[in-house]
């Protein structure tokens, strides 16, 4: 049984495969078109997965696509009918841009199966695509569930539980009610790109005063009996798919917006942070209905707004849920994985679960292939027969490096295969790294990687966090020990390593630490702004000689500048 699962009405293009139930691989668009959050349809990422799975298109028994077109589709009218003489940018995204991507995507089916069996097509819901997505994959039977973003077709919040591998609905809201939009609209404030740009504002928010607009912020933003949630519109312009996200009341109740190459100001700073208050606030809210309407032990959480680690921090911290699952790809990315297991467990039936620890679903470049593709770019390298001690040594040295191996990880976290690695306890590397390689905004964190075995001792989280999806604080007396990626406010987006997931990595991470006494590694996106993570070795020398990167390893191949 092989199923192909789609995402491309959305952003985030991405392709994946099932075989069985397994997932044998799963591929992001953008990283073989270079375009960031790539809107295209998949080609590449179905060609790869085809490729790297060795299936033939004829061998292929469904196809799961993660929307369904029909869905709220008369709701749509009524609301563009209500926008009067604005429903004209409505018309052409909402409406209009279904129709046409419905139409490429029968185009591209009727081109890929000419020649083969015709699989059969299924239409998934967008947010139940979030959910089986991030469900089917943890290691929960009973599980409360919920899903936030900006829209997917009209909903924008799912709100129910999964007992036993069946999933119910409690309730949902529905656009233009979006806590997504809400936030996008402050990541627009502070000079981001929203829809993009999400966690610089997260990162932002610490820098700033909660209190100076909480109370303003907080009423905003309603959350209701059912826990569906009221947004006051006045103070946006998302609502009519207007350019500007914000409304005129937006900038007479907060100020002058920031221009996306403009001086912070201490009331972006506070905007920022009031908007991630009250997101994390109103989130709780949703969690504690909840806590009391299921008798769940653990939440999971999907949707783009749940790689809002700071929130999820607090999920975990000040609820009743064990722990909370968030899969590594929880946008618009890992809806594909999501479609495709919904067909497989709830349309076709099948009860084995394949719980999925291990991110890393991607490409794989075999060494003797890399070893050409150096050959022939007439790169010196040198071939360790200890790559993990040697680039350990580099690292306690002050070299930042940038770390390619085995199967690429899935979402917008590098977490130990397509990495830049360096040395936590150095006081200006956090700043060198954002301004000589990484090109971007001097305030922005570093995330730490440590071994599971060393998590208690450096960071307050009584769990692991292997998809770096939950920032916790750093030990109080371990802070000065790892500035490098301890934030201004003493927290930490943690990623916990085991030896059974990535071998190499922790192998690494547990070398530095005989050097230096502490099992951590600063750890962030092999990439520079605006790029997705590099995918091919070809990426990953360009960016190596188009940076401030000291080393390059690929495999087992060291190449220095």
């Amino acid at each position: 049984m092989i199923i192909l699962g789609v995402n491309y009405f959305f952003h985030d293009s991405s392709a994946c495969l099932l075989k069985d139930g397994e997932l044998v691989v799963a591929l992001e668009e953008e990283r073989f078109t270079r375009k960031k959050h790539s809107h295209q349809f998949p080609n590449n990422a179905i060609e790869q997965c085809l490729k790297y799975a060795d299936i033939d298109p004829s061998e292929i028994d469904h196809i799961a696509v993660s929307i369904k077109p029909s869905k709220h589709w008369l709701k749509k009218l009524v609301y563009c009918l209500s926008l009067g003489r604005k429903m004209g940018p409505f018309i052409s995204h909402e409406l209009k841009g279904t129709i046409f991507k419905l139409r490429d995507f029968n185009k591209w089916y009727e081109s890929f199966t000419r020649n083969s069996n015709k699989p059969t097509v299924h239409f998934v819901e967008h947010h139940m695509s979030h959910i089986a997505g991030t469900y089917f994959l943890s290691p929960y039977e009973d599980a409360a569930l919920l899903s936030l973003d900006g829209s997917g077709e009209w909903s924008t919040l799912f709100v129910g539980e999964a007992r036993g591998g069946s999933i119910e609905k409690y309730s949902e809201t529905m656009f233009p009610h979006s806590l997504g939009s809400f936030y996008e609209a402050a990541t627009e404030f502070c000079g981001f790109r929203p829809n993009y740009d999400e966690g610089k504002t997260m990162g932002l928010a610490p820098f700033g005063d909660p209190t100076r607009f909480y109370n303003i912020v907080d009423k905003i933003v309603t959350v209701n009996e059912d826990a569906t949630v009221t947004i006051d519109l006045s103070y946006f312009n998302y609502q009519n798919w207007s350019r500007r996200r914000c409304s005129d009341k937006f900038y007479s109740t907060f100020g002058k917006p920031r221009k996306n190459d403009g001086e912070f100001l201490d009331h972006h700073h506070d905007v920022a942070a009031a908007f991630q208050k009250v997101l994390e606030d109103k989130v709780l809210q949703i969690c504690r209905y909840l806590e009391k309407r299921t008798k769940a032990d653990h939440i999971v959480l999907a949707g783009g707004v749940s790689l809002n680690s700071v929130m999820n921090g607090r999920i975990l911290r000040e609820t009743r849920f064990n722990d909370l699952y968030v899969m590594p790809a929880a946008g618009d990315n890992g809806t594909s994985i999501g479609a495709a297991y919904y067909v497989y467990h709830e349309i076709l039936g099948n009860k084995k679960r394949f719980f999925h620890s291990n991110p890393y679903v991607g490409n794989h470049y075999h060494k003797e292939d890399v070893r050409r593709i150096l050959e022939e770019c007439k790169l010196p390298f040198k071939e360790s027969k200890d790559v993990c001690k040697e680039t350990a040594e580099m690292l306690r040295s002050g070299n930042i490096i940038g770390w390619f191996q085995g199967r690429m990880e899935i979402g917008p976290r590098a977490l130990g295969n397509r990495s830049i690695l360096a040395d936590p306890t150095l006081d200006g590397m956090k700043d060198k790294i954002n301004a000589e390689v990484k090109h971007r905004e001097a305030y922005r964190p570093f995330a730490p990687s440590a071994t599971v075995e060393a998590k208690d001792e450096f960071f307050d989280i009584e769990v692991e966090a292997p998809f770096m999806l939950k920032v916790c604080d750093v030990k109080e007396d371990k802070k000065e020990l790892i500035p490098a990626i301890t934030h201004v406010d003493g927290s930490a987006r943690l990623q916990t390593v085991k030896k059974e997931t990535n071998q190499r990595y922790h192998q690494l991470i547990t070398e530095f630490g005989k050097l230096s006494g502490i099992p951590v590694l600063l750890n962030t996106s092999f990439n520079i702004m605006g790029e997705p993570i590099v995918e091919s070795p070809l990426h990953a020398i360009r960016c190596f000689f188009s940076t401030g990167l000291d080393v390059l390893v690929i495999d087992d191949f060291i190449i220095k500048k």
